[in-house]
């Protein structure tokens, strides 16, 4: 009896410890401090910048407007710019259901700047809850604090659409681990130009190239796959896999010269009207090339610089597998 009456209580106090750290986490968390106080001042130099890098480099627009899907590379619906709806959820390898949110004036027009500015560089929304890194405030936390500047000063000249997003939901344990997912920046300063590979380093992480083409489990990269492809996109017509962008001479690009790597990028630029319709039956890339096709030249000849400068990884990918 006195050897069940112990364990009882061990019990018990483990119960009280597993519920108050549960309690702390839900609670708690995420802390990453108040949201600064901030005025950001929209000259023409900052909403240009931040339209070429939200379109063109971080691409925002790929989460946060429509793609039509019934074209390769699902080119973006001009009207839905900034609407948000994109939904990714367990079918795609996401632990729960997740939302892009509205980003347009209609759904940030109670937001401060330094709310939005605390959201996509530490993961925390306007109302303190934790944003799953499908946001990739993880990278726009390691940009320059400019460039971050001028993201928010073009979001708040785009046309306002009215869309109401549902909200994001995440399974368990993760609706309790994504309390502790948010942490403070680690703001950079943009390499200058002519250091190539440190400024295609600083493009590379404000692209987010690592999160699509490295191996992923339950939204999480697999660590040793860096760069090495391998992520799966689920389609009704089968798996699309992303490709190894590590300068392996065998499974990656190592035997692209620079030229054919920004000519890849630079196909379809401008050339949306010419898209190529898809039915149900074939596969799509979702690579937004489209987008990234906008970026200037020597961008992406300091992000080929940047990929030929890391280690290579062997890795077969098939990139398109038909059910």
């Amino acid at each position: 009896m006195k050897a069940l009456k112990v364990t009882g209580v061990i019990l018990l106090v483990l119960l009280a410890i597993v519920f108050a750290a549960g309690t702390y986490v839900k609670v708690a968390l995420p802390n990453t401090g108040p949201a600064p106080q901030l005025k950001i001042e929209r000259t023409a130099q900052r909403i240009q910048r931040g339209e070429y890098l939200a379109k063109n480099v971080s691409v925002c627009m790929d989460c946060h407007s429509t793609r039509n899907w019934g074209e390769y590379a699902g080119p973006m619906i001009p009207a839905t710019l900034g609407n948000g709806g994109e939904k990714f959820d367990q079918q795609m390898g996401f632990p729960g259901v997740f939302y892009a949110p509205n980003i347009t004036p209609y759904a940030l027009k109670t937001w401060s700047d330094g709310e939005v500015f605390r959201a996509i560089t530490t993961g925390v929304s306007k109302e303190g809850k934790a944003l799953f890194p499908l946001m990739p405030w993880g990278h726009v936390g390691k940009m320059d604090r400019e460039d971050v500047y001028s993201i928010i000063a073009y979001l708040r000249t785009i046309p306002e659409i009215k869309k109401d997003v549902p909200e994001s939901k995440p399974d368990f344990p993760v609706n309790f681990i994504i309390n502790t997912m948010p942490h403070a920046a680690s703001f950079t300063t943009i390499p200058s130009e002519e250091d190539t590979v440190k400024y295609g380093a600083y493009l590379v992480n404000a692209s987010g190239c690592v999160d699509c083409h490295s191996q992923t489990d339950k939204g999480a990269i697999v660590s040793g796959t860096e760069f090495g492809g391998g992520m799966v996109f689920k389609q009704p017509a089968g798996i699309v896999k992303s490709p190894n962008i590590t300068s392996d001479k065998a499974t990656g690009i190592g035997n692209w010269s620079k030229g054919m790597f920004v000519q890849r990028f630079k196909a379809l630029n401008g050339k949306e009207a010419e898209a190529v319709k898809l039915s149900p039956k074939d596969l799509n890339t979702p690579m937004p090339w489209y987008m990234y096709s906008g970026m200037k030249q020597t961008d992406l000849e300091a992000i080929y610089a940047y990929l030929r400068s890391i280690k290579p990884i062997k890795h077969q990918v098939t990139k398109f597998q038909k059910i």
